[in-house]
């Protein structure tokens, strides 16, 4: 006789009334008299489990009593239908197999610090909450992929090891490479520069890196960020690529993720709210909105995170800025020929305060402003010689941008803080566990 099959919690409907195995962890024990209620968790989802002394035999129901939370096992039993349980399923089981009984666990259905959350964030990830948040964060990055893939970007794997600045030579993590200096990337921009000109249409994904001494709720130290980059585009059509990104990734989450958008109670509507076109401003424009809201900013200053607050809340979807002041972004921005105090830039900010989640525009193809520039910003040559080959051997216009995924997280879950956003988040002054 064939042993019954090994099935994860998401699909046991389809087994309903046959024999199967379940593997987990306990959430909850409860008993009333001589038959204990489980509820049982297996990274796919919950569910009820019935243990009862007639059936288990006193052995095996003595060591259901002995159960703790987070403690794991095996139980083998028959699936049915129930709506009062979680999932809308209970397990009648015929045989438990302890594997081990868990310590008491320290993170209890009460208040707790977010210091003492972050000291056990390794454990903080099994609870509902957290699974929901990371959950959507797969699915942010599954959507992300399949958008590029299917309209034939190439994914390229860029450097964590750099020897030169990308955004600004203040925010580098500054590490030993040999007998050299080397940095943790701020940016696959560069590269991705190289490889457009390979392929036409590149991106890259992975691990970014800022040593900003910053506690705002929008800030780590170690991020995650995709990057298109895409030949002969210019700062129109990267506005028009990241909104239908961004509208093809919330479609895919609202879809895909309805339950854990419901455990975080985030109101969908607001997000099926988000469509194309997005509003876009100049940069003075919205200098002149701030002003209005009593904001002392002033033209050629960059916006803080109370500035982005501001602006995002005139609006119910993302909105883009766009043409930037030259002399505040970063060596590589192509200037805009009718107005070169001007970037061919943009920032897409999200709604309900949730401010900037991707940066970009056109890049500097001419080999002579982009040397000046690189002089402008003290920048040593030799360190970007290659970036600068990149425009003598066939150079055209380019551009891309940076889309934070983290902060995407964050809006998309409606968390406060970005800590949540990933499984071990890399704060100012949090580097364990």
């Amino acid at each position: 006789m064939s042993s019954p099959p090994i099935v994860s919690i998401r699909h046991l409907t389809e087994f309903a009334g046959q024999e199967v195995v379940v593997r987990g962890w306990v959430r909850h024990r409860r008993s009333s008299g001589k038959v204990q209620f489980l509820t049982i968790r297996d990274g796919t989802g919950d569910l009820q489990a019935v243990l009862s002394k007639g059936t288990l035999g006193e052995e095996q129901y003595g060591w259901a009593t002995e159960l703790t939370q987070e403690s794991s096992l095996v139980l083998t039993g028959k699936p049915r239908a129930d709506t009062r349980a979680p999932g809308g399923l209970e397990l009648d089981v015929t045989r438990l197999q302890v594997i081990q009984v868990a310590q008491p666990f320290p993170i209890q259905p009460k208040e707790h610090s977010v210091g003492f959350l972050m000291e056990h964030r390794h454990l903080w990830l099994r609870s509902s909450r957290q699974r929901a948040i990371l959950k959507i964060r797969h699915e942010i990055i599954k959507a992300c992929r399949n958008f590029f893939d299917e309209r034939d970007f190439v994914l390229i794997d860029t450097p964590i090891f750099t020897p030169s600045a990308c955004e600004g030579t203040t925010t580098l993590f500054q590490t030993q490479y040999f007998d050299q200096t080397a940095y943790l990337t701020q940016s696959g921009q560069l590269y991705g520069e190289a490889a457009a000109a390979a392929f036409g249409k590149v991106y890259c994904f992975g691990p970014t890196f800022r040593a900003e001494k910053s506690k705002t709720r929008r800030h780590l130290m170690e991020f995650w960020m995709v990057e298109p980059e895409v030949a002969f585009a210019q700062l129109p059509d990267m506005m028009d690529l990241a909104e239908a990104l961004l509208t093809s990734m919330i479609k895919n989450v609202v879809s895909n993720q309805r339950e854990e958008l419901a455990v975080l109670e985030r109101d969908v509507a607001k997000l099926e709210a988000v469509a194309i076109p997005f509003p876009r401003v100049t940069y003075e424009e919205a200098i002149s909105c701030l002003k209005k809201k009593g904001s002392p900013i002033q033209y050629g200053d960059d916006f803080g995170a109370e500035d982005e607050t501001t602006l995002s809340n005139e609006f119910d979807k993302p909105v883009i800025v766009h043409r930037y002041p030259t002399a505040i972004k970063a060596f590589y921005m192509q200037p805009d020929p009718t107005h070169p105090d001007l970037a061919l830039c943009m920032d897409v900010l999200a709604p309900e305060g949730y401010g900037e989640i991707i940066g970009g525009g056109q890049r500097i193809h001419d080999y002579d402003k982009l040397l000046a520039r690189l002089k402008e910003h003290n920048l040593p040559q030799a360190a970007f010689q290659w970036y600068l080959d990149l425009r003598q051997y066939g150079s055209v216009p380019h551009a891309g941008f940076g889309m934070g995924i983290e902060r995407v997280v964050a809006w998309i879950c409606g968390l406060d803080h970005v800590r949540e956003t990933i499984p071990f988040p890399r704060m100012l002054y949090r580097l364990y566990p």
